[in-house]
């Protein structure tokens, strides 16, 4: 009994977890005119760098904007990010749940 408590030990410590990363991220950016789409284009290409490069501890492999706003003179942005493995996890929750004919069962109550 020793001996299998040790085996399933050594199995449970000796295997590592999967880890995906899937972030949402809010932000904003200040925008001098909120009438120019050039000036809104870059300050939006300015709130996605600044997000990728000082606020994530992982490399992203999908970046989807999510939401935008714009209050008074700043544009508010969501972000939903993700490396290759929560990029994975992502696409499998938006896929359609596979679907297969359970075998026929009889309940009776």
């Amino acid at each position: 009994m020793r001996r299998l408590a040790s085996a399933i030990a050594l199995l449970l410590l000796a295997s590592t977890p999967a880890s995906a990363f899937l972030a949402e991220v809010t932000t904003s950016v200040a925008v001098a005119d909120v009438d120019d789409q050039g000036a809104l284009h870059d300050a939006l290409v300015a709130a996605v760098d600044d997000v990728l490069h000082e606020a994530l501890a992982f490399t992203p492999t999908l970046v989807v904007l999510t939401q935008a706003a714009i209050l008074g003179g700043r544009l508010y942005i969501r972000l939903l990010v993700a490396d290759s493995d929560g990029e994975r996890a992502f696409e499998e929750l938006q896929a359609p749940p596979e679907l297969t004919p359970a075998q026929p069962t009889e309940l009776r109550i």
